[in-house]
């Protein structure tokens, strides 16, 4: 900061490069940021076909090739000034934006940050235009032979920004997260067809004029396309709304398998968000949200996209309106197929004389409470740590019931069987988990991004009894699975894991660890269902944790009542 004779900082106009990297720390965040400014550049342009390739996880080379409409000498050079755009005219426009970019801001900002190359030739022209420049210094232009369309080359990103380079991670995280862009523009754009290659390898390649619901098919993989349920088309005030979404029992953490595309942008908006909910209410757990991949056509005056530098963000001037109508649409869908299964039973005539037709209390009780003292050896054995409780009963199968020295303890064995598998396994490292190697290996295609998640920890889940590997094009293979699962779907469990992992604030391999043992505590604990019988035995070892009065995930084992407080509640 420069100051003046007086000490007072001066106010100065910044050089207009130092300006397109301030712009750039906004738009451009990563590699993949990169490439959807690019690639939405394609789409606006007309584009029937795009072709990405990277090298590196696109900090060595990234490039987009498309057969848009291609520029024009004078208009490629003014591409490259800020703020410089053919898709708004005057401020009106602004409330009705149907293009996907029109900030006029990411070309400059990319070639601020980069060694960039353009090649471009308008439709009909018999030369094109090719401009190179480094670190947005003044440009090279020279006429080129080239086809159609237009090719930006990004090499280097962040060269001459070393503080916002050494923050790009590994390249195979940076890769991931590349594919999974480009597949979100080739489930908006299903008019297009998308090619992808990495490290001169192709990823995939998906031709024009397919359905939606063929690339829906082909994101979620062959084992989920047969779930799918069609979303019957909702219409509302100047919206349409039109889908997929699987069953209740695919949901899962986090918001990751939730694409949502409005008027062709993929968006993000907790108005969305909450219609799924409501859809699906009574259906999905607390903490889970519904996968599903939505298009939403909008009336564009309804909707303020001009709210985020990367345009994620929206803002609905109804969401009132979008919210009920993702919701019923969810409800339709839902309900058509629930109705085939809800064929009426043939009905039973009733005798009035029948025994069983008795008024009487609907929760009658079936077998009686154990409340007479249990036998000595029933009896908490009180280890180093732990309180003497005495057995008295158990309450719906699930609680045992104990009495300690000030009062009523509840204990939930499955809770505590979780706790003590939980610092069992941590301090084991997963060692003591008996694996079982699959017949015939399996195939899951959980996306790009989790398959990197999974890889980047494949020797914690090596250890945890998973065998995998890298399969392609965002699939990995499954060898052998824990032994403890037996018949249960191993996919569901590693989801369940990446979940937590994508949800956590750090990625180190402690952190790690302690997701995979809890996810793997949770699950043994269920197909274990200890009962309350087995609470002596149960309170010996969970007294011996670190942690014995509550789970891994912070549900508590034990819960206690003091007398004082049971007195209060009878006013004695």
């Amino acid at each position: 900061m420069e100051l003046s004779t007086t000490g007072v900082p001066v106010i100065r106009i910044l050089p207009d490069v130092l300006a397109s990297q301030v712009a750039a720390g906004e738009v451009v965040e990563r590699p993949s940021s990169v490439i959807k400014e690019l690639v939405e550049n394609s789409l606006d342009a007309g584009a029937g076909e795009v072709l990405v390739e990277i090298r590196r996880g696109g900090a060595a080379l990234m490039r987009v090739s498309d057969d848009g409409c291609g520029m024009s000498r004078e208009d490629a050079l003014l591409s490259l000034e800020r703020h410089a755009t053919s898709k708004l005219a005057e401020a009106a426009d602004l409330h009705r934006i149907q293009t996907l970019g029109f900030r006029g801001e990411a070309v400059p900002s990319i070639a601020s940050v980069s060694r960039f190359r353009m090649v471009t030739r308008p439709r009909g022209d018999l030369a094109g235009t090719e401009i190179r420049l480094d670190g947005g210094a003044e440009a090279q232009v020279r006429e080129a032979g080239c086809a159609e369309g237009t090719m930006i080359e990004v090499r280097d990103l962040f060269f001459n920004v070393p503080a916002r380079r050494k923050f790009l991670r590994t390249e195979t995280t940076e890769s991931a997260h590349i594919e999974h862009q480009l597949r979100l523009h080739a489930l908006a754009a299903d008019g297009v067809r998308f090619r992808f290659l990495k490290d001169e390898r192709q990823v995939f390649e998906l031709p024009a004029g397919r359905s939606r619901r063929d690339r829906v098919r082909w994101a979620v993989g062959t084992s989920l396309a047969g779930e799918l349920i069609d979303l019957p088309e909702q219409r509302g005030r100047g919206l349409r709304v039109s889908g997929f979404v699987l069953p209740a029992r695919h949901a899962r953490k986090g918001r990751r398998h939730q694409c949502v595309f409005l008027n062709g942008r993929p968006v993000e908006d907790p108005a969305i968000s909450r219609g799924l909910a409501e859809g699906f209410r009574g259906a999905v757990n607390d903490g889970l949200h519904p996968a599903a991949w939505l298009w939403i056509e909008l009336d564009p005056k309804l909707v303020d996209v001009n709210v985020h530098p990367a345009k994620r963000e929206i803002r609905l001037h109804r969401p009132h309106d979008l919210r009920e109508a993702v919701a019923e649409s969810v409800r339709r869908g839902l309900a058509a197929i629930e109705r085939p299964r809800q064929e009426p039973a043939p009905s039973k005539p009733l005798a009035a004389s029948s025994p069983s037709f008795v008024a009487r209390p609907v929760a009658a009780i079936e077998r009686p409470l154990p409340l007479e003292a249990p036998a000595a050896e029933e009896t908490a054995k009180p280890g180093p740590r732990a309180p003497r409780f005495r057995q008295i009963g158990e309450l719906l199968g699930r609680f045992a019931l104990m009495e300690s020295e000030d009062g009523l303890v509840m204990l939930d064995p499955r809770a505590a069987r979780e706790r003590i598998l939980y610092e069992r396994w941590l301090a084991a490292g997963t060692e003591g988990v008996a694996t079982q190697a699959l017949l015939v290996p399996r195939v899951i295609e959980p996306g790009p991004r989790e398959v990197d998640l999974l890889l980047r920890h494949r020797e914690l889940f090596d250890a945890a009894g998973f065998e995998i590997e890298d399969f392609g094009n965002g699939s990995i293979r499954l060898g052998a699975t824990p032994a403890f699962l037996h018949d249960e779907d191993p996919a569901s469990l590693l989801l369940e894991v990446v979940d937590d992992l994508a949800e956590g604030a750090s990625g180190s391999s402690r952190f790690a660890s302690e997701k995979v043992a809890a996810v793997l505590a949770r699950r043994a604990a269920r197909r274990e269902s200890p009962g309350p019988h087995e609470a002596p035995a149960l309170l010996e070892q969970l007294f011996a944790c670190d942690l014995p009065y509550c789970a891994a995930d912070g549900r508590p084992t034990l819960s206690e009542f003091s007398l004082s407080e049971l007195e209060k509640r009878f006013s004695r």
